[in-house]
C-alpha cells in the first residue's frame, strides 16, 4: 500500500479564471463583465471564461461559437496574451518559491507545493490555515488583484480535489486522517485518471460516488480494467497517493484519448469524435500557454493492435482548425473499417512562442456581437470617435494583425487594446490596468502611428 503522509504538508495552487482575470484586470472596461478568451475564429475553443460568463454556461473547450451563443451582447471574446498571461505566472511562481524550493509547475496557473521542502515547522491546522490565506493575499497584492484558490492535504490528489472546494478565492484544507470523509459522497469522476469512459464503464456496475468504488474488490477493480488502471483506481478511491512533488517538469506533449464504449467503423462518426478530442487538446494547451508542430493521431483496432500516425507543420500552432485539419488527415490515412476501439490525438515538438498561419479576416470588429460598425456601438466613456484617417475602401485584411484584445500602442493616444478589425480597420479602446476605463478610436490599419506593443506592467506607477 503506498505511504501516505501523517500531516497535510502538500498544496496545490490554482489561479482563478486566470486568463480572463488577467485581461480584466488590464482592460478596467471589462471588469465585471463577462470575458472569453481563446480562438476567435469559426473552429476557435474557449481557453478560459471569466466567472461572468460561466453564468451564462461558458466553459473551457467549448466552441467558441457556441459560448457566442450563450453569452449576451457585450460579452468580449479576446484571443490570448500569453506574454502577459507568463508574466503575471512568474510572479505567482516567484511566490510559491517563497514557500518551498520543492515546486511542480503543471501548468502557467497552476502548481504543487511540498512544504515539508521550505521552511515551514507547524503543520497544525491553524498554521496552515494562516499560511495559505497570506499566501493568497500576497497573490492578490502582487499581480494586481488576481486570485487564486488553494488546497492543502496530504497528497497532490486531495490537495488539488481540495483547491477545486471554494473556487474562487478559498481556502481549503483537509486535515489528515479525513480524506475518505471528504471523498466519500464526490462522483467518481473526482478520482484521477476517471475520464468519461472508465466513469461510463463503472456506472454499468451500480458505481456513482468514491465511496461505491471504495466497496469495490481490487480483484474485480483489475479483472475490468486490467493491472495498472485497477489496482490504481483501488488506492485513489481509498485517497492512497504517494506521488512526490517533482521539481523538474518538462512537458514534452499533450494528448487526449477515448476508448469506446462499443467499436467504431464510420470514418463520420470518427471524425466528429476527433473534433471534440482536438477542441479538449487546444484547450489544454491554452491553460498551459504551449504551441506545437507535430500532431500524432493514435488508433487502437478491435483485435487491440495499435497505430499511430504523426505529421509535422512547419510552425508551431495551438489552433484547433490547425490541428483539426492535420488530425483529420491522419486518421483518413487508417483503415478504420473494421472498427476501432480507441482514438487519440496529441500534439508534441511543443514551444512557448507559436508562429501561426495568418487567416483571413473572420468577420467585421470580432467583439461586437452583431454587425455594427465602431461609430454606432455605445461606449461607456463617451462617443466612439471614428478617425478620418479610417474613411476609406474597405479591404479583406488579415485580422491574425490585429486579433482581438492583443496590445497596441499610439502616437497620440498612448497605449491600448485592440477592441475589434476588419475592413482595413483596427479599433482601440485606450486604457489600462491603472487607469479607469478609456475611449475608444477607430483607425486604418496601416496607420503608421499605430504599432503593436508589450503587455502593459500593472506595477508601473
Amino acid at each position: 500500500m503506498p505511504a501516505v503522509r501523517r500531516e497535510s504538508s502538500i498544496m496545490h495552487m490554482d489561479l482563478d479564471a486566470f486568463f480572463a482575470a488577467v485581461e480584466q484586470r488590464d482592460k478596467p472596461s471589462l471588469r465585471g463583465k463577462p470575458v472569453v478568451v481563446g480562438g476567435t475564429g469559426v473552429r476557435g475553443v474557449v481557453s478560459t471564461a471569466s466567472y461572468e460568463a460561466r453564468k451564462f454556461g461558458a466553459r473551457s473547450a467549448m466552441p467558441t461559437a457556441e459560448a457566442r451563443r450563450r453569452c449576451p451582447a457585450g460579452t468580449a471574446f479576446l484571443g490570448g496574451r500569453f506574454d502577459a498571461y507568463r508574466l503575471s505566472s512568474t510572479v505567482v511562481m516567484g511566490l510559491l518559491r517563497d514557500l518551498s524550493p520543492v515546486i511542480e509547475q503543471v501548468s502557467v496557473d497552476e502548481a504543487y507545493v511540498d512544504l515539508r521542502g521550505g521552511g515551514v515547522q507547524d503543520f497544525s491546522p491553524e498554521a496552515l490555515r494562516e499560511l495559505g490565506n497570506a499566501l493568497m493575499e500576497r497573490i492578490r497584492e502582487e499581480t494586481g488583484g488576481l486570485t487564486a484558490s488553494v488546497g492543502i492535504a496530504t497528497s497532490k490528489m486531495m490537495a488539488k480535489i481540495a483547491s477545486e472546494l471554494n473556487k474562487p478565492a478559498g481556502l481549503t484544507l483537509v486535515e489528515a486522517g479525513t480524506e475518505q470523509e471528504v471523498l466519500a459522497p464526490m462522483s467518481v469522476r473526482a478520482i484521477a485518471g476517471v475520464g468519461p469512459a472508465t466513469a461510463a464503464r463503472l456506472h454499468g456496475f451500480g458505481v456513482e460516488t468514491v465511496a461505491d468504488l471504495a466497496r469495490v474488490s481490487e480483484g474485480d477493480l483489475v479483472a475490468i480494467f486490467g493491472q495498472a488502471h485497477g489496482s490504481s483506481l483501488v488506492h485513489l478511491a481509498r485517497a492512497e497517493d504517494d506521488r512526490a512533488v517533482q521539481t523538474q517538469r518538462e512537458t514534452k506533449s499533450v494528448s487526449v484519448e477515448e476508448t469506446f464504449e462499443a467499436d467504431i467503423a464510420d470514418p463520420a462518426v470518427l471524425e466528429r469524435e476527433l473534433d471534440l478530442m482536438v477542441a479538449r487538446l487546444a484547450s489544454r494547451l491554452g491553460q498551459a500557454a504551449l504551441f506545437g508542430r507535430t500532431t500524432t493521431v493514435k488508433v487502437r483496432q478491435h483485435d487491440f493492435s495499435l497505430q499511430t500516425r504523426s505529421g509535422t507543420l512547419p510552425y508551431a500552432t495551438g489552433d484547433p482548425a490547425v490541428i483539426g485539419r492535420q488530425a483529420r488527415r491522419l486518421l483518413g490515412a487508417i483503415d478504420v473499417s473494421s472498427g476501432i476501439r480507441l482514438l487519440g490525438v496529441g500534439v508534441s515538438g511543443l514551444t512557448t512562442h507559436a508562429q501561426e498561419e495568418l487567416a483571413l479576416g473572420e468577420g467585421l470588429f470580432a467583439m461586437a456581437s452583431t454587425t455594427s460598425t465602431p461609430a454606432e456601438v455605445p461606449d461607456s466613456v463617451g462617443e466612439v470617435v471614428v478617425e478620418p484617417s479610417a474613411r476609406h475602401t474597405p479591404e479583406v485584411v488579415r485580422t491574425a494583425d490585429w486579433r482581438p484584445g492583443a496590445d497596441v500602442h499610439h502616437a497620440a493616444y498612448g497605449a491600448g487594446w485592440v477592441w475589434g478589425s476588419g475592413l482595413g480597420r483596427v479599433t482601440v479602446r485606450f486604457e489600462g490596468p491603472r487607469t479607469a476605463p478609456g475611449p475608444v478610436r477607430t483607425f486604418a490599419t496601416d496607420d503608421p502611428d499605430l504599432a503593436a506593443a508589450e503587455p502593459p506592467d500593472w506595477r508601473a506607477e
